[in-house]
């Protein structure tokens, strides 16, 4: 189900707050869900664990390895670090704030220090992991280990 757009008429230019319009059946909406998206934003940034938000992520698992594939447009190789610590991957960096040449009328795109961290589900030999940065997407293989690796057993008669 599609909702319309509402503009919200309660702010003025200088970002003022109008007087609710008794006419005006949604008013109390607007201002009630721009103050309850202020304070989901505060709560958010106060209960984080040092990373302001994370990136979408699939986890692949194949015969013998976990594929890890992070969406990370923006992001430099200088500020992406990967660590390996028994079955946990943990991925942090930073998309940094481009310099500016004039005035931002609105933000959409993630900017700052970012984390995600996923226990696998088996052991890793982390020092034959490879990562590759390609294009905005970050591709971690992390190969199993031989005693966690799946294998066939035979019947026998």
């Amino acid at each position: 189900m599609t909702l319309p757009i509402r503009r919200n008429d309660n702010v003025n230019r200088r970002g003022q707050r109008r007087p609710l319009s008794p006419w005006d059946p949604f008013a109390p909406f607007d201002d009630n869900y721009q103050r309850m998206e202020e304070f989901v934003r505060a709560v958010r940034d106060d209960f984080s664990t040092g990373s302001r938000w994370s990136p979408p992520v699939d986890l692949e698992e194949s015969d013998d390895a976990f594929i890890v594939e992070a969406d990370l447009p923006g992001v430099a190789r200088d500020d992406l670090t990967i660590d390996w610590s028994g079955r946990d991957l943990t991925i942090h960096g930073e998309v940094k704030e481009r310099d500016r040449r004039g005035v931002l009328r609105r933000q959409t795109r993630r900017t700052g220090s970012f984390g995600y961290t996923v226990t696998l589900p088996a052991d890793i030999d982390g020092d034959n992991a490879t990562a590759d940065l390609r294009d905005g997407v970050l591709t971690i293989t992390a190969p199993k280990t031989h005693a966690t690796k799946t294998r066939r057993i035979e019947l026998s008669n």
